[in-house]
């Protein structure tokens, strides 16, 4: 399971091809993350915790 931003939504599939992993679960969260701030982190964790979640149970 991974978390990226979805800049990176092709390069991981990619990678999971890649290293035989292709139904690896991912979930990408809205991008920037480099120059997010504390408070925007908070936000974009909040929008995706129940599918990371679902993802790590499933």
């Amino acid at each position: 399971m991974s978390v990226a931003s979805s800049e990176f939504e092709d390069a991981a599939e990619t990678q999971a091809t890649a290293l035989g992993m292709r139904d690896a679960r991912r979930v990408f969260v809205p991008h920037p993350i480099q120059d997010a701030n504390d408070d925007e982190m908070k936000s974009k964790a909040d929008e995706c915790v129940d599918e990371v979640i679902a993802a790590l149970i499933a």
